[in-house]
């Protein structure tokens, strides 16, 4: 789960990490109240989506007097903003971030992530902050600084004094104020069950104190039962829609730029599948994991999930019945394509696959079998094409 930029700041800040001051505005009028109420000579307004290069893509702009704030405040809210995270489609602007505008001298990258292979959070840092940090590593490898923490002992002041020093340029009380910055950071991130903090930039003011300008948390969804605070504070409008309708039928969607739409039980057979209809010739249309106990009911939503997309020109059905039982799967099948006006391409295997079978050979509906992986995929590939496999 993502959550906005002024959301992140907060959770920071609870953990001893500076931020400048500012107010969320829903409306110009709100923008102008939290300018004025915030005191100064200079704000930032901040579009609040859940995706980056909002400054590139104008969605953040600095004002010089609380009517600009306001009339800023009218040109964003309720229009789209693209970014090149957000795709051609980009994300509409519900809330803006009034924030004092703090000049400052320097700008840092900080951030933690879950490193799954080596099983530790991994601590990212370098001096060219402002950029993304695929783009650091691509242009300027030996800026990053990296270092991975044991989880038996936590980060350690010696390790964040040692990343201050690495950064160079930074003057004794700098230092250790990158340190408790760094620490915050770490205990927000384990306490909260982070998958992913950044501090994008970190600045040193031009007063000599270091603080998070922007941030990002994203959070382990499977976690979030630990942490009712962080639930509340997610955002479905930032979603695409058909992902946030398959969390509440428990479907795990995400939507692809293919034409084949995929309906598989298991992430891994999930990935299997869409692999195959690369190696086919195809492209998928959406990752749909319908899980391990998939009713007749789930199995006819994540149709309806699939043929949500204009794009998708043919449907794969691939299921292992482990959990799950074929006649069932069958039955769902059957329910959704009664009416169903695109191919569609039916692998089963597992617990019950001849009764699966038979259900969908005996239904009269022009459902295409398939015995293996390999051959629903280019049957799937062949039908999206108006071809015979």
């Amino acid at each position: 789960m993502d959550i906005h930029e002024y959301q992140a700041k907060e959770l920071l800040a609870q953990h001893g990490v500076p931020i400048p001051r500012g107010k969320v505005a829903y409306t110009p009028d709100e923008a102008i109240h939290a300018a004025n109420t915030l005191g100064g000579e200079l704000w930032a307004v901040k579009a609040q989506i859940h995706a980056g290069g909002r400054g590139k893509a104008g969605g953040v702009k600095l004002c010089k007097t609380a009517e600009e704030v306001g009339a800023t405040a009218e040109s964003l809210l309720g229009n789209t903003l693209v970014t090149h995270q957000t795709g051609p489609d980009g994300k509409i602007v519900q809330r803006l971030y009034i924030e004092a505008a703090e000049p400052f001298d320097r700008e840092i990258y900080l951030g933690f992530v879950l490193d799954r292979k080596a099983q530790r959070i991994r601590i990212m840092v370098s001096g060219q902050g402002g950029m993304e940090i695929e783009e650091i590593v691509k242009t300027h490898p030996d800026a990053v600084l990296q270092i991975e923490v044991e989880p038996a002992v936590g980060l350690q002041p010696f390790q964040a004094r040692q990343l201050a020093f690495g950064l160079g340029g930074l003057n004794i009380k700098q230092v250790h104020q990158f340190v408790t910055v760094a620490l915050g950071c770490y205990r927000a991130f384990r306490t909260l069950d982070a998958s992913m903090t950044e501090i994008n930039p970190l600045v040193v003011t031009r007063a000599g104190a270091i603080m998070a300008l922007d941030a990002k948390m994203s959070f382990d969804d499977n976690a979030l039962f630990r942490h009712p605070e962080l639930h509340e504070m997610h955002d479905p409008a930032q979603e695409d829609p058909r992902e946030a309708q398959a969390h509440l039928h428990g479907l795990n969607y995400v939507g692809l730029t293919g034409d084949i739409g995929c309906i598989i039980n298991g992430a891994g057979l999930a990935m299997a599948t869409m692999d195959m209809i690369k190696y086919a010739g195809g492209e998928p249309a959406n990752f749909l994991d319908v899980g391990g106990g998939a009713s007749p009911e789930r199995v006819a939503e994540a149709f309806r999930l699939v043929l949500s997309d204009k794009n998708v020109k043919a449907i794969l059905v691939n299921i292992f019945a482990g959990i799950n039982r074929c006649d069932w799967v069958a039955q769902g099948v059957i329910q959704a394509a009664r009416d169903l006006k695109v191919p569609l391409v039916v692998r089963l295997a597992g617990t019950n696959v001849e009764a699966g079978q038979a259900i969908i050979r005996d239904s009269g509906l022009p459902i295409i079998t398939a015995d293996t992986l390999a051959d629903a995929a280019q049957k799937a590939v062949a039908a999206a094409h108006g071809k015979t496999a």
